[in-house]
């Protein structure tokens, strides 16, 4: 059984290895979960997917192969007592219990369903008696009844007792979903350098011992905290269309703070132009001169430019096409400049890419940093992070 269950999990691109089906085998001897479904699927995920950006495939993957092995045209002969009456109490407001009573109860219900599975021969839709589809019967799915027991697909209305063989695993996060703070996280530290350096005040464990065993008494080592070396300069697109993405950009904006030391961040809108800004309330009277930012920040830094590249094509490849003020230059040739300075750099855009055609900007924009823009989504920050 749980052979076919690897190599399932394998065909859907899972990187589980024997020695992780060896550790599952000896967690389930060792009766780390008993005969319960959802205690297997937590134990099979803590042992054989080691990235959580893998969660999502995984629960797709456990969902088609054990939906796969309950698929058959059969019902089952009888449903346990226990199963409709554990947590009951919890799950149903007391309006509800009144409610179930009324109409007789879950006694009544349980004596009922198993009568009619022991009855009943074939699939059924439709009526109000049969385990089926549609119609008024209170057993089933995709009907309606004021009380009753959903099971083999999705409801509609909300009004079941219980669900049997119901599952609440939670998507963490596709490919091509929207990313979470954790998520982004888990991307950025990719982009990890370690360095040691500033003043000795962390005790080196190693070192300690063997001067100690070399010098004959006590000699402690002191080294650099370990930090991320590498220098990021991020610059975010605010106002007009960003004010839509604010909480994507804000929780990437946090990742990034917990992730680098070496962080500088300034605004613009819609395209770069001769300035930039740190603080939005005095984003006119605090300007910070493009051509110092340029002479102030090394080429070791990486860049990152967030936004979503929706403007006027005029805004980008014409001297005064800024919406807000004359620019001298064109936004371009500020783009040209800014990528001859620091050659690692990209662009993430929080609009999804398939709407990307539908903005010929967004297309020119693209095209003038070398086709480096990549939509806020775990695949595009991977791949954003690669090319950093």
């Amino acid at each position: 059984m749980l052979i076919d269950f690897f190599t399932h999990l394998r065909r859907h691109k899972l990187p589980c290895s024997l020695r992780e089906l060896l550790d599952l085998h000896g967690a389930l001897a060792a009766r780390l979960a008993r005969l319960d479904m959802d205690e297997f699927y937590l134990l099979a995920r803590c042992l054989l997917v080691k990235d959580e950006a893998h969660y999502d495939r995984f629960d797709r993957a456990f969902a088609e192969y054990y939906d796969g092995l309950q698929a058959s045209p059969l019902l089952p002969e009888t449903l346990p007592d226990d199963w409709l009456r554990q947590e009951f109490a919890r799950l149903l407001s007391p309006e509800e219990k009144a409610l179930l009573q009324s109409l007789g109860g879950l006694d009544k219900l349980l004596e009922t369903l198993n009568q009619r599975l022991a009855e009943q021969k074939e699939r059924h839709a439709g009526g109000n008696k049969w385990v089926g589809t549609g119609g008024s019967s209170p057993f089933g799915h995709g009907g309606f009844h004021p009380e009753g027991i959903r099971m083999g697909g999705e409801g509609e209305h909300g009004r079941a007792a219980k669900v049997w063989e119901a599952r609440h695993f939670r998507n963490f996060s596709d490919d091509d979903a929207p990313l979470g703070q954790r998520a982004i996280q888990l991307a950025l530290r990719k982009l990890r350098r370690w360095v040691r350096k500033g003043n000795p005040d962390e005790l080196d464990l190693d070192d300690t011992i063997r001067s100690t065993a070399r010098q004959g008494w006590l000699d402690v080592k002191l080294r650099p905290e370990r930090h991320n070396g590498v220098k990021l300069l991020v610059f975010f697109d605010v106002g007009g269309s960003m004010d839509s993405h604010v909480a994507e950009v804000q929780r990437l904006f946090s990742a990034l703070r917990h992730e680098f030391k070496h962080l500088e961040f300034f605004y613009f809108h819609n395209c770069l132009y001769d300035f930039v800004w740190q603080d939005n309330n005095r984003r006119f009277e605090e300007k910070f001169d493009t051509w110092r930012l340029l002479r102030t920040y090394g080429s070791d830094y990486r860049v990152i430019l967030v936004g979503d590249a929706k403007m006027g094509p005029y805004e980008i490849t014409w001297p005064g096409g800024s919406v807000e003020y004359w620019n001298e230059e064109p936004g371009q040739l500020w783009l040209a400049r800014l990528q001859h300075q620091y050659p690692k750099l990209v662009w993430i855009n929080p609009l999804p890419r398939r709407e990307w055609l539908w903005h010929p900007s967004i297309k020119l924009m693209n095209d003038l940093i070398g086709g480096r823009m990549h939509p806020l989504t775990l695949a595009g920050l991977a791949e954003a992070i690669d090319r950093l």
